[in-house]
C-alpha cells in the first residue's frame, strides 16, 4: 500500500508541542492512511508517552526504503541538555532546531512528502543562537517565494509579511512585493483542491483608505498591484476594507483573504478558529503544515493541552501531499 510520508517535528520540549504531537499519534486510527516520521531525540517522545500514559510503538524509519501505514522514530542525536519545562531555554531551542532542521533535509531530499511541525519557542531558537524568526523563516533561505497562509473549514488567510515589526510591515506594503505574492499565492493555490480560489485583498488604511482621504497605500500601491495581477488571469480584487473583508470571506470555500501583515490576519483568524486551524506554507515541494497556535507555556506538561489543531494540520498535510503544495 502506497501512503504519503509525513514528518511530525514535536517542537519546543519546554511547551505543549510534544504532547499535541504524541495525543495526535496515539490516535493512529483516526488519522488518514501515512508512514508518520517522528524527528525527535528518542528521550522527548519517551518522556511525552510517559506523561500521557500512552504507547506509540514507533519503528525504526527506514529512509532509503519504503514505509507502510503507521509511526517511525528518526532519532535526532546530539549532545542536548535536559529539557526545561515552562519557559524558553537555550536547551529546548536547540532540539527543537535540530529537529526541525533534520526534518526539513530529509524533505528537500524527496524522502518524506509532508512535513507537520509542534510549535516552537523563537526566543529558545534565540538563546541557542539560532536567529531565524520561526519556521517559515528558516524555510524561506531554501525557498524564497514561500507564502504563509491559515486554514480552516470557514476561512483562509494569507500574509504578505509576519513576523516584522508593524512599522516595518507597514513601509513593506508596496506594488511589487504584493504583485510577487499574488503570483506566487495563485500558482500554489492552482495545485490545491478546491479551486479555483479568488483572492480577496485587504485594504490597509480605515475604510480602504477612502479613496486617498485616510492613506495612500491603497492608490498607490495596493490597487495598482491588484490591477496588474488581475491583468495576468489572477483571480484577486480589492482592496476591501479590512473590518469588513474577513466578514465578506467568512463561509466562502474559494475565498483567500490577502492580509498585509500579521496581526491583521491572525486576529480574525484565530477569533475563528483558534482550536481547529492550521498554518500552511505554500511555496514549496514538499506539504508543510502546523497549528495555529503556540508553545504554551503555562500550561505545559500538565497533559491538559488541545490536540486538535494538531490533528488537522496532519490531516491538511495528507491532503496536500496527494496533491502538491
Amino acid at each position: 500500500m502506497t501512503v504519503p510520508r509525513i514528518g511530525v517535528t514535536p517542537g519546543d520540549p519546554g511547551g505543549i508541542g510534544p504532547e499535541v504531537a504524541v495525543r495526535t499519534l496515539s490516535r493512529l486510527s483516526a488519522l488518514p492512511p501515512a508512514a508518520y516520521i517522528l524527528f525527535s531525540p528518542a528521550r522527548v517522545i519517551e518522556a511525552e508517552e510517559i506523561n500521557l500514559g500512552v504507547r506509540l510503538g514507533a519503528r525504526a524509519w527506514p529512509p532509503a526504503g519504503p514505509a507502510g501505514p503507521g509511526i517511525y522514530l528518526a532519532p535526532v542525536a546530539g549532545s542536548f541538555g535536559a529539557p526545561v519545562v515552562g519557559r524558553a531555554a537555550a536547551e529546548n531551542g536547540e532540539i527543537s532546531f535540530r529537529s526541525f532542521e533534520a526534518a526539513v533535509a530529509e524533505a528537500r531530499a524527496g524522502r518524506i512528502d509532508a512535513l507537520v511541525t509542534a510549535p516552537i519557542s523563537k526566543a529558545a531558537w534565540a538563546l541557542a543562537g539560532h536567529s531565524f524568526m520561526g519556521h517559515t523563516d528558516y524555510l524561506a533561505g531554501f525557498y524564497p517565494g514561500i507564502v504563509m497562509t491559515f486554514w480552516s473549514d470557514r476561512l483562509k488567510v494569507a500574509l504578505l509579511s509576519h513576523h516584522r515589526p508593524l512599522r516595518e510591515a507597514v513601509a513593506a506594503v508596496r506594488r511589487d512585493a504584493l504583485l510577487a505574492l499574488f503570483r506566487s499565492l495563485h500558482a500554489s493555490l492552482e495545485k490545491l483542491p478546491g479551486r479555483p480560489y479568488r483572492l480577496l485583498a485587504a485594504g490597509l488604511n480605515p475604510h480602504a483608505g477612502e479613496a486617498g482621504h485616510l492613506g495612500r497605500e491603497e492608490e498607490d500601491e495596493i490597487r495598482p498591484a491588484v490591477a496588474a495581477a488581475a491583468a495576468e488571469g489572477i483571480p484577486v480584487t480589492g482592496p476591501f476594507p479590512p473590518d469588513t473583508v474577513f466578514r465578506d470571506a467568512l463561509g466562502r470555500k474559494d475565498a483567500v483573504v490577502v492580509a498585509l501583515y500579521h496581526d491583521q490576519g491572525l486576529i480574525a483568524f484565530k477569533l475563528e478558529a483558534f482550536a481547529m486551524g492550521v498554518n500552511a506554507t505554500l511555496g514549496l515541494p514538499f506539504a508543510r503544515t502546523s497549528p495555529d497556535h503556540g508553545t504554551a507555556f503555562d500550561i505545559a506538561g500538565k497533559g491538559v493541552a488541545d490536540a486538535r489543531s494538531m490533528e488537522e494540520a496532519v490531516r491538511l498535510a495528507a491532503v496536500f501531499s496527494a496533491t502538491g503544495s
